[in-house]
């Protein structure tokens, strides 16, 4: 199966600098796993939190691919075409 034509982008936007996920660190909640948005560098927390904020912000925006945020992980997700690369 060809890889999905989102994954092949490999453009990224610089983190947000958020030390956390954004939403959960304005809400006071708290995460699992980080992600990153490939398109804006916002940093959202993983579907494992009680927020899932990073596929939030991809119903809010649209933006495609996500990437890991946790050290030694460099695996991305497309929501799009639900595949990682």
């Amino acid at each position: 199966m060809a890889q999905c034509e989102h994954l092949l982008d490999t453009t990224e936007a610089p983190p947000s600098g958020a030390e956390g996920c954004e939403e959960c660190l304005k809400l006071g909640g708290r995460w699992v796993h980080l992600r990153k948005c490939t398109a804006c560098g916002h940093i959202g927390c993983c579907d494992s939190s009680p927020g899932r904020h990073a596929t939030a912000h991809f119903h809010e925006t649209a933006h495609p691919v996500i990437r890991s945020f946790q050290p030694g992980e460099s695996w991305r997700w497309c929501y799009v075409h639900e595949t990682t690369g």
